[in-house]
């Protein structure tokens, strides 16, 4: 395989991709491959972070948080303020139309935040909107959103994963025909859409001029789903794709020798973790036994994956959520050491003095699981991959058929550990562990409003999910991108490619 790059990299470097790149160039369009596949575009019906980032190309949402200073500002809302604990009031913006040439008013934001927000309509991203009771209209450009319980943390959820539709249309057609064709106010519009295979996107003539999202100068995005990695590596040395991104780090330092490309690479927001299904469900009984999971925490050497798989910047984690989140405390987090001889001996304290066998579930980053397969291996647990799409992992993993689940999670970009740890231990969907003091825990760090407090429960919630090894915080992801040289582009945490910002040299 190392041949093999390097024949590819020298025929790149012989022939020059200057041609390609400057045909895009011209016609101002950057081509963009990505290694996932959304199961639907409209934002609350996709869990992937291909369709967090197209969601912010094509829609706007209500509030605005500024990437490189954290603060707030308005987006489709002008101004917001608290009347009482669980009752928001927000001033929307005038003049702005949809794609389709709807006015936005508060009718739009009344009918998608009910409409999202009721379980019965099965929105993959029930947490992001379960916080809300009910939105109220008070006029053309007011509104109201009722929480159900106290959520200090709406504003942040409302400047992240909480866009906007066009009512009408929305009722007409349903996430089904957002899917098909979207419709946002966002600085692009979709032109076209294959599904599973392409999505076009052309800049919005008509975009507001108050936005803080900069008018684009990108004139078009073309994204292509190319599930393969490697395949979207010599598509990028071939010149047929201008942009790429969570390329594998060895590729990465080999591309560096490409004088057309430029390579570019950061820590991100996004964790990775093994989630251990814990409760009286579970398909792996012992995985039950606190010993057993102690062992496994124990027996993957987390530090050398940071540095060697995953690439400079990455960090190793006590906890299940990102440093910068609020609340990600985990100063009262037990730590691991990676001791295969300790997790051997606990695996034989548990009653498995000969291991057991287990499957392990994983949808990215396969040479990473692959690796702790073999961890696990060595200390006597028979793992056996079972790797897949997303879509079909959750569904596994939310009906009790996965025992030990490879996850990452991006938070969808909120800042805040109610996006993290509380989506995975606070008793809803996606928690295998179900444990009443955590779940406890975590709903008051979610709704408390004194933030002192708040820190105080999710530190405890932190610290009980590490003493009782229900998961096995792994590291920060890093993400590296390829992109033509004359590309101008910002990387962010978020790992939210902002096309709005980008430019040709």
């Amino acid at each position: 395989m190392r041949r093999f790059w390097g024949l590819v990299l020298g025929a790149a470097v012989f022939m020059g991709l200057a041609m390609p790149a400057e045909a895009q160039k011209r016609a101002n369009t950057v081509r963009f491959g990505y290694d996932q596949v959304p199961e639907n575009v409209d934002p609350y019906y996709n869990s992937v972070r291909i369709g967090v980032i197209l969601g912010q190309q094509v829609w706007d949402t209500l509030i605005f948080r500024d990437p490189k200073t954290n603060e707030y500002r308005g987006q489709l809302a002008t101004a917001w303020r608290w009347i009482d604990e669980r009752t928001l009031e927000l001033d929307l913006r005038q003049g702005v139309k949809f794609h389709n040439g709807e006015e936005f008013d508060a009718d739009d934001v009344v009918f998608t935040l009910n409409y999202v927000s009721d379980p019965a309509n099965k929105s993959v991203t029930q947490q992001n909107v379960s916080w809300i009771q009910r939105v109220d209209k008070i006029d053309k450009f007011k509104v109201r959103i009722v929480t159900r319980r106290p959520f200090p943390a709406a504003i942040e959820y409302l400047a992240g994963p909480i866009v906007i539709h066009p009512n009408e249309y929305y009722a007409q057609v349903g996430p089904r025909g957002m899917n098909e064709k979207p419709i946002g106010t966002g600085p692009y519009r979709v032109t076209e859409h294959q599904i599973g295979k392409q999505i076009t996107l052309r800049r919005n003539p008509d975009y507001f001029r108050d936005s803080p999202k900069p008018q684009p100068t990108i004139e078009s995005v073309v994204i292509r789903f190319i599930p393969d990695r490697q395949t979207q590596v010599a598509e990028m040395l071939a010149g047929g794709l201008d942009f790429i991104m969570n390329i594998a780090p060895d590729q990465a330092t080999q591309m560096r020798a490409v004088p057309t490309l430029q390579i570019v690479s950061g820590e991100t927001m996004r964790i990775a973790f093994l989630q251990m299904a814990t409760s009286e469900q579970s398909p792996t009984p012992a995985l039950r036994d606190v010993r057993v999971r102690r062992a496994i925490n124990h027996a993957i050497d987390r530090q050398t994956m940071a540095s060697q798989l995953v690439g400079p910047g990455s960090q190793v984690l006590n906890a299940i959520c990102f440093r910068t989140q609020f609340g990600c405390d985990d100063s009262k987090a037990t730590q691991f050491a990676y001791d295969p001889a300790k997790a051997r001996q606990l695996l034989a304290e548990a009653g498995f003095p000969n291991g057991f066998e287990l499957e392990l579930h994983s949808y990215r980053e396969r040479n990473q699981a692959e690796a702790m397969i073999n961890y696990l291996r060595a200390v006597g647990i028979r793992a056996t991959l079972r790797f897949g799409q997303y879509a079909t992992f959750r569904e596994q993993n939310r009906a009790n058929r996965v025992g030990l689940a490879h996850q990452t999670w991006g938070s969808f970009s909120v800042n805040d550990t109610s996006a993290s740890t509380s989506v995975f231990y606070k008793g809803v969907d996606d928690d295998t562990t179900r444990d009443p003091e955590l779940i406890a825990l975590l709903s008051r760090g979610d709704t408390v409003t004194d933030p002192e407090l708040r820190k105080v429960a999710y530190r405890d919630a932190l610290a009980r999910i590490s003493e009782q090894a229900f998961s096995v915080p792994l590291y920060s992801l890093v993400t590296f991108y390829a992109a033509t040289k004359d590309l101008e582009f910002t990387p962010y945490p978020d790992e939210m490619p902002r096309f709005w910002e980008m430019r040709w040299r």
